[in-house]
């Protein structure tokens, strides 16, 4: 067997569907599909169980699938070590960064990795939240900032802290709300985030759990756009605190209620050992004072 049958069975298995696996793999539908043939003539079995829905693993599909993740892991571990042998570390990684680039200190961790490896390419992608996770977990982002409880087998996570948002009024507006119920706070026009993002994910679940559904919402696409239309008077908005904080007076805080998330560095797990992968995880653990440990699986939904 080869290994670019190998990496063809990990992409269709996560992916359960063939032509979206041959776009991420830069081959063609049938020539994916033959790969995946052999491999199972090969192998004698049967790895997938074919729908016009999709590819769905059968039982020795699910049963080989961790001893194939585990030689694609052996094969970056030994071209990591091969690179190294070679003296500087070189290539080109794609990072994705959230939020305000103070919250991810990403320009300390770009200073940092032009200052240890300086033949290391670096292209920075602003991204929503959720957006930034799903890139990691396709390939589109080789690592990202990623706040939220999103989590995926391939996808590992570094931890670097926890975020608390709560619900922010503009200043003006506090007399008026003081003594307010949650039903009427429902009532004034929200600043929403896109459905997509991590923000819109968190607004929803304090929603929820105070059994409101506000019915009147501005979107914005940016925290730092959420927090300057909340101090211009135009709306309630769940926010990160340290951004109420920075208003200098003109946010308020509505009652005492905290939804915590963590902020974390994310990667696909398979690439754990990749030496760029590997550097750069380091980097960011220092600028953050974290160890820089394997990473773990980002926590599950609460």
């Amino acid at each position: 067997m080869e290994l670019y049958q190998l990496r063809s069975f990990a992409m269709v298995a996560e992916l359960g569907h063939l032509t979206r696996a041959a776009e991420r793999l830069h081959v063609s539908q049938p020539a994916l599909s033959a790969q995946i043939k052999g491999l199972e003539d090969e192998l004698d079995v049967a790895l997938f169980e074919r729908s016009a829905a999709g590819m769905t693993l059968t039982k020795a599909g699910r049963d080989l699938l961790p001893a194939a993740l585990d030689v694609l892991a052996a094969e970056q571990r030994l071209r990591g070590r091969a690179a190294e042998m070679h003296g500087a570390l070189r290539g080109k990684l794609r990072l994705g960064t959230v939020a305000d680039p103070e919250l991810t200190r990403v320009a300390l961790v770009l200073r940092r990795a032009v200052d240890r490896y300086p033949l290391l390419e670096i292209d920075v992608h602003q991204a929503i939240s959720g957006v930034a996770f799903g890139n990691v977990r396709e390939g589109v982002l080789d690592a990202s900032f990623y706040f939220g409880r999103a989590s995926h087998p391939s996808v590992a996570s570094l931890p670097l802290r926890k975020l608390a948002f709560c619900v922010a009024i503009p200043a003006a507006w506090s007399a008026r709300l003081a003594d307010a119920s949650w039903e009427t706070l429902a009532l004034e026009p929200w600043i929403m985030t896109p459905p997509v993002s991590t923000h819109h994910a968190l607004a929803s679940e304090l929603f929820a759990a105070q059994g409101i559904s506000p019915m009147r919402h501005v979107e914005a696409d940016h925290e730092g756009i959420v927090s300057s239309l909340v101090a211009a008077g135009l709306g309630v908005a769940l926010l990160r605190e340290d951004l109420v904080e920075e208003s200098k007076g003109a946010i308020a805080i509505f009652g005492d209620v905290r939804v915590v998330t963590p902020l974390a560095f994310v990667y696909r797990r398979e690439r754990e050992d990749d030496p760029e992968i590997r550097a750069l995880r380091e980097v960011v653990a220092d600028a953050w004072g974290v160890a820089a440990g394997a990473g773990a699986p980002p926590a599950a939904p609460a």
